[in-house]
């Protein structure tokens, strides 16, 4: 194993090379292993994905190209009470964005207090408002939310982000603990591991509770861009666990304010759709005109509150990456308390004194497009040559309010199996948080881990993978 790097927090080392507790068991279970016998089980991880289609489309490659999706057998393991604390914070933070949704598209008083600037709402291009008014079941409009969370120090968490409208990852998050528990039933069986199989259930009961309120057994369906998505892996998965149907928009119309799905029975009508498809293309009557993905009156339907959509309509505008700025003053104004989870600091480059700051020390931040997702169009100041920061400089002074910045963080390493045997390289974590009449998620979630050494960037697209995580139990 390699020597644990010290400028990091080494998740499963202290800076004195001895083995924190919590991965004590599972170290003593490494050590005893035959030599080669981890690298077998890494080989048939990869032969079970490629059996099971775990991939995912590349955007910008050649039509139809798929990637499997890199899987780490090494886990990431939490103590129950840490968890126990994140899970507060997560559930605190949901809270807060769906308040700040209802008020932005009803009373809008976080502007009116002045806490939020008018324009950062109204002008925002993820703001819709055709939303203006329209109540939602249980006042909720982002059901399921994916938070990014990254670590620097033992009890120093930070939230990188927050992904409202169409969060992805947790088919992965299934499949990589189905792998595991299959590959190495004998750790499972040494470890007490809160389990996370029961995610499709919990998330077919907040799509159950999102129904419109005058219906009592739902008919739910996911609905899919189709299967060139890079995420249709996941729709797939995620319909055939909850038992749903999954459809694309030309599998279903609109008739007197009501939506039907074509079925060999004939029409049956759809009361709540989990839809993967973002909000330009739901209906070629409001947004795109040219989007042949949507369902024509789609959104007058789910005006009248006929049908239920998850995530809402709008909910874009609270995690677009410059609002984030402002969800813990959401946390205060809503809630009245204290935020549990703090923010990475960041600066929002239409903000003069911010933008000077930034454009004097690009080598040494992180900068991202406010509606960039997936680690796209983003700068990573410190690995990125001269000719990347000065083209993104020019890009910067061109539309300074379409960027934000942010210190490059020292992220946390975990143990992770790479050619040259178990290394520390850096992660992140994704759990998924459910809303319904109340909150819920699974203990864990989706740890992305950067394979390439010394890089900090995990997405899948950009050569991350991913690895399961524990929350071992008392």
């Amino acid at each position: 194993m390699d020597k644990p790097r010290t400028r990091y927090f080494n998740e499963m080392h202290a800076d004195d090379g001895s083995v924190r507790d919590i991965y004590s068991r599972y170290s003593h279970w490494l050590a005893g292993l035959a030599e080669g016998s981890l690298e077998r089980k890494s080989q048939e991880a990869e032969l079970l994905f490629r059996r099971l289609g775990i991939t995912f489309a590349v955007y910008g490659e050649a039509a139809g190209a798929e990637r499997l999706i890199p899987f780490d057998i090494v886990p990431r393991i939490f103590g129950a009470a840490e968890w126990q604390r994140l899970e507060l914070g997560l559930k605190q933070r949901v809270r807060a964005l769906n308040a700040f949704l209802h008020d932005i598209y009803h009373d809008q008083d976080i502007i009116k207090a002045g806490v939020v600037n008018a324009r950062q709402v109204l002008d925002n291009a993820l703001y819709r408002p055709e939303m203006q008014g329209i109540d939602l079941p249980n006042q909720v409009y982002a059901q399921i939310a994916g938070i990014d969370l990254v670590r620097v120090a033992e009890n120093d968490f930070y939230v990188l982000e927050d992904n409202l409208r169409t969060p992805s990852g947790v088919s992965y998050m299934l499949e990589n603990r189905n792998t595991m528990m299959r590959l190495f039933p004998e750790l499972f069986a040494s470890h007490n591991v809160a389990p996370v199989e029961h995610y499709p259930q919990m998330l077919l009961a907040t799509l159950r509770e999102a129904a419109p309120p005058s219906v009592s057994d739902p008919t739910i369906v996911v609905m899919t861009p189709g299967a060139y998505n890079s995420a249709y892996f996941e729709h797939a998965f995620l319909a055939s666990q909850m038992g749903v149907e999954l459809v694309e928009g030309q599998d279903l119309f609109v008739h007197q304010q009501k939506v039907y799905m074509h079925t060999t029975e004939g029409p049956q009508q759809v009361h709540v759709i989990y839809r993967r498809v973002d909000d330009d293309f739901l209906d070629p009557r409001v947004f795109r005109p040219d989007s042949m993905l949507g369902v024509p009156g789609l959104v007058e339907t789910y005006c009248a509150g006929n049908v239920a959509l998850t995530n809402g309509i709008g909910t874009g505008v609270a995690d677009d990456k410059s609002t984030y700025l402002y969800v813990p003053d959401m946390i205060r104004f809503y809630l009245g308390e204290a935020p549990l989870l703090s923010n990475v600091p960041t600066w929002h480059l239409n903000q003069p004194d911010d933008l000077a700051y930034v454009l004097a020390h690009l080598p040494e931040l992180v900068v991202k497009e406010v509606q960039g997702s997936g680690g796209y169009g983003m700068l990573v100041g410190p690995t990125s040559c001269k000719a990347e920061i000065e083209a993104y400089r020019q890009r910067i002074v061109a539309e300074p309010a379409n960027f934000i910045a942010q210190p490059t963080l020292a992220l946390s390493t975990c143990p992770t199996m790479v050619e040259s045997g178990i290394a520390p390289r850096h992660v992140d974590l994704r759990p998924f948080v459910l809303s319904g009449k109340s909150i819920r998620l699974v203990p864990g979630g989706l740890t992305r881990v950067a394979l390439r050494e010394g890089s900090l960037v995990v997405n899948s697209s950009q050569g991350g993978g991913t690895k399961d995580t524990w929350v071992l139990e008392d």
